[in-house]
């Protein structure tokens, strides 16, 4: 059977720890000679059913550095735009591609694509989980941070959406402290907070009380409050979350070396101020870019 990568844990502690090491490695190899092309010879297909920047780009330039073929596909070209069950595409794919990267709305619809499929699927974002971004994140906090991921504290402010459940995850697989500050009625599933829980490792706090989350915290983070598909929430979500602003009054309560990062796009003044955002501590832009060398990681273990 393929191997997937569908959430975190799919990787064991010790992968990870290897993946982000391999990530450095790939990003100080980027353009010399010397870079491998583990993928030569191959063509990933990267369907793409929620619009897409960071993703589909770094995924796209990420299989072509690596010597394979990136395939990039919307739903609408493709049969499933007309209700072709996921099992029959994901047979037929099998038999064309030596990967799938798929990123979708209910996290089912990859669940499905990948028990069907005889290649590895790879979660570029679901409406549960956000993996990639999630690998892409600790590589930053790494670089920015001496003591990398050992003793760390990670606020995260707002919703607790797929990217607090990978969050979550994270916590458990690399076993850090994690404290979430968000609206009673927006706080994280329990069924991921559970799954996080049974690993056993790291720390995870579930509050409304922003003070107390990034008191000493060594990372701030958040996202919009309305993701791609909840534009109708909109203006509840901007009341329910009015209060949890990242701001430049939380990022002098929290540690000194304090990071910010998010996984963009960005509405400064909802969210977080521009203040931040835009200021000395914020590691966005590295964040971004490391989007594509964590996951040439990611392909290189999977597809090689």
């Amino acid at each position: 059977m393929p191997r997937h990568f569908l959430n975190l844990l799919d990787l064991t502690a010790e992968e990870l720890t290897r993946l982000l090491d391999r990530a450095d490695e790939l990003k100080r190899l980027r353009g010399q000679s010397g870079h491998p092309r583990p993928l030569a010879g191959k063509s990933i297909g990267v369907i793409m059913e929620k619009a897409s920047t960071r993703t589909r780009i770094s995924f796209e330039v990420g299989i072509h550095e690596l010597g394979g073929q990136p395939l990039p596909l919307a739903s609408r070209d493709l049969q499933i735009g007309r209700d072709e069950p996921l099992e029959d595409t994901a047979r037929v794919l099998s038999r064309f591609l030596h990967g799938v990267i798929l990123r979708t709305h209910g996290h089912e619809r990859i669940t499905t694509l990948a028990a069907a499929s005889q290649v590895p699927v790879i979660n570029a974002l679901t409406d549960k989980y956000h993996p990639c971004q999630l690998l892409a994140d600790l590589m930053t906090i790494r670089e920015h941070r001496k003591e990398g991921l050992t003793g760390l504290v990670v606020a995260w402010v707002g919703d607790g959406n797929n990217m607090a459940h990978s969050w979550l995850l994270a916590s458990a697989l690399a076993g850090f402290e994690l404290r979430i500050a968000c609206p009673a009625s927006y706080a994280p599933s329990p069924d991921v907070v559970a799954q996080a829980n049974a690993v056993g490792r790291g720390k995870r706090v579930i509050t409304q009380d922003i003070t107390a989350a990034v008191r000493g915290a060594h990372v701030l983070t958040t996202d919009v409050w309305a993701s791609m598909g909840q534009e109708e929430e909109r203006e509840a979500r901007a009341r329910a979350f009015a209060s949890f602003t990242v701001s430049e009054a939380h990022l002098a309560a929290a540690a000194k070396d304090a990071i910010f990062l998010h996984c963009l796009p960005a509405h400064r003044g909802e969210e977080v101020e521009a203040a931040v955002i835009d200021g000395p501590h914020s590691r966005v832009w590295d964040e971004a870019e490391n989007r594509l060398h964590a996951q040439k990681a990611l392909l290189e273990l999977l597809y090689s």
